[in-house]
């Protein structure tokens, strides 16, 4: 695919909601100066670190990173926003791989369990599935830098044509 032909799916007025809340805020950053890469990496790292296998942690996560970064708040967090179904659906598969990982037997897990017994007694919860949390964890460390590289890497291009597309005395 072309540049222009990668600009031009991007912008294209079939996908309106697309357009208004992903690309036109995309094309403004770029307009102020972000660079693509930087955005590329805001994007990558918001997807994963929207994927971290603890609930409610994740916001905070790309908080700091965004602050220690340097990146763009608003979309890191748009980007964690729409990666909630992601961590819902990576929840269960991080603690099980973790549990295969460290040799541990598998205990039965479900997201409504963990909530029901996390709202039960969360000092309980936390005795019970601390270790499996933490095993989730270390799964999530080895696969993070993999899938941040893929999603940059995957990503970068189609803002730099976008930065091409929209650059200053360009139509």
């Amino acid at each position: 695919m072309s540049d222009s032909e990668a600009a031009a799916t991007l912008l294209a007025p079939a996908h309106s909601v697309w357009t208004r809340r992903v690309v036109t805020p995309l094309v403004n950053q770029l307009r102020q100066g972000i660079t693509p890469e930087k955005i590329s990496l805001t994007i990558a790292l918001g997807l994963v670190l929207g994927v971290f296998p603890i609930l409610g942690a994740t916001t905070i996560l790309c908080g700091l990173a965004a602050v220690r970064l340097g990146l763009n708040q608003p979309i890191i967090q748009l980007v964690n926003y729409v990666a909630y179904p992601l961590q819902l659906l990576a929840l269960i598969p991080f603690y099980r791989a973790g549990e295969t990982l460290f040799r541990q037997p598998h205990l039965p897990l479900s997201i409504p369990m963990l909530i029901e017994r996390f709202r039960a007694d969360t000092g309980k919860f936390f005795a019970d599935f601390g270790l499996v949390a933490v095993q989730g964890i270390a799964v999530w460390c080895l696969v993070a830098p993999i899938i941040a590289g893929a999603v940059y890497f995957s990503v970068r291009p189609a803002l730099r044509a976008l930065a091409r597309a929209t650059a200053p005395g360009e139509s």
